[in-house]
């Protein structure tokens, strides 16, 4: 059985043989490159590859789909094209954006813009996500998400019905208050929310039910990209990673399960698909390697490792 998951010259030529996307990320996450570097290769998601794909398939009024779920597909698409790492700052963000800014609404919500949000906060913590990092923040959007928390300090899109917090909606709101915080909007009630919401997913050991202690649901062991609003624990020890926070005792349990999905040639394969699409095919092969859960896998596994050994 393989036990060093430190990514090799193979792994390392394998992902950059890649799309824009990745390689940036690997560069920056994985190899070390200087910020000049990693920034050129940034640019080229904006004019190559899956982003300058996705970004072709905008509609002139903003959207990325027709019929009665235009917003969802145009919700997902902004998400990806963030997860992408589209340089807000290019004059195609500028643009996307723009389009959005000016031409959607939520026309059951009287013509909310889109960008303010509707009332789930799992949508709204996308689009606060959105909003941070390709416009501005939005401070309404995040006081109306700090609100909703729940008693047990994470959210759910089906409160008050429920008091009990959903892992799908409350990783959903987390990445979006993370995005909200480092666009400068930093405040001691944002960061205790976090901080409630983070220990909800760490107490719970990131997919264990507090009360039993059994699997909450064993879709969340395999892993995808994109995520969409589905949780699972890769997407949850990114984000801990991305946040900065220490790991303990409570994520060595889902670490050894990131370990265990790779296959011996030290790539993790790309687990399963979910229903919801967006206008792009990135990796569809269910069972075969995949560069995201990859690269996903191995900072997330470096994140641990340098914090535990030192």
């Amino acid at each position: 059985m393989r036990k060093d998951y430190a990514p090799r010259p193979a792994h390392i030529k394998w992902l950059l043989d890649s799309d824009p996307a990745i390689r940036w990320q690997v560069m920056r996450d994985l190899t070390g490159e200087a910020p000049t570097a990693v920034a050129a290769e940034r640019s080229r998601v904006a004019t190559e590859g899956w982003g300058a794909q996705l970004l072709a398939r905008q509609s002139p009024t903003g959207d990325w789909g027709g019929g009665t779920k235009w917003d969802l597909i145009t919700l997902w698409s902004l998400v990806v094209l963030k997860d992408l790492g589209l340089d807000p700052a290019s004059k195609q963000a500028r643009k996307m954006i723009d389009r959005v800014d000016k031409g959607l609404v939520f026309k059951p919500l009287n013509n909310r813009p889109f960008l303010h949000g509707e009332t789930e906060p799992c949508i709204n913590g996308r689009i606060l996500g959105i909003n941070a990092y390709f416009k501005e923040p939005n401070d309404a959007l995040a006081n109306q998400l700090l609100r909703e928390q729940l008693e047990d300090g994470g959210w759910n899109c089906e409160a008050p019905k429920s008091q009990r917090s959903s892992f799908h909606t409350t990783i959903c709101v987390l990445e979006g208050l993370l995005e909200h915080e480092r666009a400068g909007n930093k405040s001691a009630a944002i960061t205790r929310a976090r901080k409630r919401a983070e220990n909800y997913l760490l107490e719970r050991h990131m997919f264990r039910s507090l009360r039993t202690g059994k699997v909450i649901n064993k879709h969340w062991l395999r892993f995808s990209f994109p995520t969409f609003w589905h949780y699972d624990v890769l997407r949850g020890l990114d984000y801990l990673r991305d946040a900065g926070i220490k790991p303990d005792g409570r994520v060595s349990e889902a670490i050894e399960v990131v370990k265990e999905r790779s296959h011996q040639n030290g790539r993790w394969p790309l687990n399963l698909l979910h229903p919801e699409h967006i206008p792009l095919e990135m990796e569809i092969s269910i069972a075969r390697a995949s560069r995201w859960n990859t690269l996903r896998a191995l900072r997330v596994l470096r994140w641990y490792d340098n914090a535990t050994q030192s």
